[in-house]
């Protein structure tokens, strides 16, 4: 049996919202909380990626020790 055969369609009426919260000046906040102009710059921030940290080309052990 593939994925596809054994996945549940839902309709929009049987979908729950998920709320997304974040860290705010050491606590954690709904960002359905913020104003306008502060999801906007929620949703404008970019995620830390390890390629792009300065590891990319390098020879880097990454087996424990």
């Amino acid at each position: 049996m593939t994925t596809q055969e054994n996945a549940i369609e839902l309709r929009d009426d049987e979908r729950q919202r998920c709320e997304v919260w974040t860290r705010v000046m050491g606590y954690h906040r709904p960002v359905s909380s913020f104003n306008i102009g502060k999801q906007g710059e929620h949703r404008e921030r970019s995620f830390f990626e390890e390629s792009r940290a300065g590891l990319e080309g390098r020879d880097v052990d990454h087996a424990p020790h």
